[in-house]
């Protein structure tokens, strides 16, 4: 079969692999049908990831159409799954406790271990959920979407609320529209008055703060000087996400949706006169997934807005490099693997 392999930090190569063996008990083959780029992929191919091995096939964000289930199985030849790619061991006290997306020994297909940069794949069929009728293309934004729903799902905070989310790349646009559906005021922050363009016309949020010398009032007059009551970081950047404790109101929250290797310092009596709450989200667990796939199905999702770019798996080599380089206008990409 086909596959894209970063053999190296900035080289991609189309290689011939076999194609996976029947299943073992409790696994599904699947055949790729569409596969999101992420910002981890445009990491690997920069060689910016810090715990990864090449070769390595990329890809997590994928929907796939059932080959072979093996007896037993409640997934039909041909359905179409969302695929959800955190590989978890079942067994660690995460695990034990309903949070597989934090397992101690997880691994994340297209990083851990070879991804869907591919013609098929194989997965433990507990990471298959139905597509429920959303297209091909669709059920392959459910994953990175699934990052934001779960994050706001974190920080338990009611309808009502005002809510910032710093960052309008795809995790922080997928975190406004989750916050947006769990009834919160959504305000936008990012240091492209582009991306908050994008967002407030083609998404129909009412409002984007731009990061300059003016934040600080911009803040106070959107807050009434209280500040936010629960605001998302999902920057992967350390200086934004220790600025962000600054615009949290008192008795409020802050989510950090992304994840840095630096250590993040912080005021500690300002953090105490606040009593905040600071919430890590990691992954996304099938809660997420199902509120995802049920929220595309409702219209409430602008999909078809958040694909931006499209390429396949032979033009990938060659579109990749370059979107990595030249963001205008990319919010998210998909490689098309197979036309159904």
């Amino acid at each position: 079969m086909k596959a894209v392999v970063c053999s190296q930090p900035g080289r991609l190569e189309i290689t011939d692999r076999p194609r996976p063996a029947a299943p073992p008990e409790g696994w599904v083959r699947l055949a790729v049908s569409r596969v999101g780029i992420c910002g981890t992929d445009y990491h690997i191919f920069e060689g910016k990831h810090p715990f990864l091995e090449y070769p390595r096939v990329m890809g997590h964000e994928i929907s796939a159409i059932v080959v072979d289930a093996g007896s037993g199985s409640r997934l039909a030849p041909g359905a179409l799954v969302v695929v959800n790619p955190y590989i978890s061991c079942g067994s660690c006290i995460a695990c034990r406790r309903g949070k597989p997306n934090c397992c101690t020994a997880i691994r994340v297909l297209g990083v851990h271990t070879d991804g869907a940069f591919c013609e098929e794949i194989l997965m433990p069929e507990q990471n298959l959920y139905p597509a429920n009728g959303l297209s091909p293309e669709a059920a392959a934004t459910v994953e990175f979407l699934a990052i934001g729903a779960h994050a706001v799902r974190r920080s338990a905070v009611a309808p009502g609320a005002r809510s910032l989310v710093i960052g309008a790349g795809p995790i922080g646009l997928g975190t406004a529209v989750f916050s947006r559906i769990a009834g919160h005021d959504v305000t936008l922050l990012d240091t492209s008055a582009e991306r908050l363009a994008f967002a407030v016309g083609k998404l129909g949020f009412s409002g984007g703060l731009l990061a300059d010398e003016g934040l600080g009032e911009a803040i106070a007059r959107a807050t009434d000087g209280d500040g936010f009551d629960v605001v998302f970081d999902a920057t992967g950047n350390a200086a934004s996400m220790e600025r962000s404790f600054a615009y949290v109101a008192h008795g409020g929250t802050l989510v950090f949706v992304s994840v840095v290797k630096n250590d993040i310092r912080f005021s500690d009596p300002e953090f105490h006169k606040r009593e905040m709450t600071l919430v890590a989200s990691r992954n996304a667990t099938r809660e997420d997934f199902d509120h995802v796939i049920a929220s595309i199905g409702n219209g409430l999702v602008p999909v078809d807005k958040l694909v931006t770019h499209r390429t396949t798996l032979d033009q990938a080599v060659h579109d990749l490099p370059r979107w990595a380089h030249d963001k205008a206008g990319l919010v998210k990409a998909v490689i098309t693997v197979s036309a159904a």
